[in-house]
């Protein structure tokens, strides 16, 4: 693995807090890489520092931002690279190795993908801080197609929020989607393990990177979820359904909280509630005007592209 070429690209949009943060643990990473950041008309400033710590930044309007279509275009404007490493702004690398210990699951020539270990902020609330506890585990994996009769859809979990994919096993299965509304990130791993590639979670690459959304935006989240899965059939076809998961979900998080948040166990079985309607609207979407689905989404410049076009 000493003679791999890797690329780091990280999408920016008035963030510049943020992305100074992430570019500070950037710095202290052990491993060797090229950085590319991809920046959509920031406004804030973000860009203008972007610019003056790191050599290879792309602008592009921000209406032309696509969650698939932007990665990929920075992925085959910088063609030869082994690895490509993707990071959000508002993600930062725990420790200096967090890089290398992400890359080096590449050693078995199988693995086309690898997901690291996301930390909750440390002024994330309770159900932030749950929400990294249920899904970003300090246990490593493997996996492959094979593992779907016992993990099911958690067999293809991915978060581009830092993760990083075989350049060979990208290109093999069509590189990252434009026409996906979000998880893109899910839809590669996807198709990888369709493939026959292994997926690799590595507990031991960690970052930090939380969300404490609101229930509106939680809503508006889970919505576009639904309108996911609701146009990629394929994946619970091959991989089954996310209710299971989401009824365990529930269940831990009620026994995360415990007697001493039993103040939040309201708002915990009502945000819950939200995402099941928000999820089961989303997968009825092609019943609903655009202007509605503009208004219950979170990402609502996809309704105007000619992707939402069913």
């Amino acid at each position: 693995m000493a003679n791999i070429k890797v690329a780091c690209i990280v999408p920016t949009y008035n963030g510049r807090s943020d992305l100074c943060r992430l570019l500070c643990s950037l710095e202290k990473q052990s491993a060797a890489f090229d950085l590319f950041l991809v920046d959509s008309s920031s406004s804030d400033g973000t860009a203008e520092l972007a610019r003056s710590k790191v050599e290879c930044v792309v602008t592009i309007p921000g209406s032309d931002f696509n969650h698939g279509g932007t990665r990929q275009m920075m992925v085959s404007t910088n063609p030869g690279y082994d690895i490509y490493v993707f990071l959000t702004q508002d993600a930062y690398l725990e420790e200096p190795d967090a890089i290398l210990h992400l890359t080096r699951y590449f050693e078995d020539d199988k693995v086309a993908a690898v997901c690291g270990r996301q930390l909750p902020h440390f002024n994330a609330n309770p159900l932030a801080q749950h929400a990294r506890a249920f899904n970003y585990s300090g246990s490593s994996v493997i996996k492959s197609y094979c593992d779907v009769p016992d993990l099911g859809i958690k067999t293809a979990f991915m978060s581009n929020s830092f993760a990083a994919y075989r350049g060979e096993a990208l290109i093999s299965v069509g590189g990252f989607p434009k026409h996906v509304i979000f998880a893109e990130d899910m839809y590669v791993a996807a198709k990888m393990l369709v493939a026959g590639w292994k997926i690799a979670y590595a507990g031991d690459a960690v970052c930090r990177h939380s969300h404490n959304y609101t229930v509106l935006e939680e809503f508006r989240r889970y919505f576009d979820m639904g309108v996911f899965h609701a146009r990629e059939p394929w994946i619970r076809e091959q991989f089954g359904g996310a209710g299971g998961e989401g009824f365990r979900y529930v269940k831990s998080e009620l026994r995360f909280l415990g007697l001493r948040y039993i103040y939040l166990w309201p708002a915990s079985i009502l945000r819950n509630a939200c995402k099941l309607l928000a999820y089961k609207l989303g997968q009825k979407e092609k019943y609903l005007p655009i202007y509605l689905k503009k208004k219950m989404g979170m990402y609502k410049g996809y309704w105007d592209s000619r992707y939402a076009q069913i």
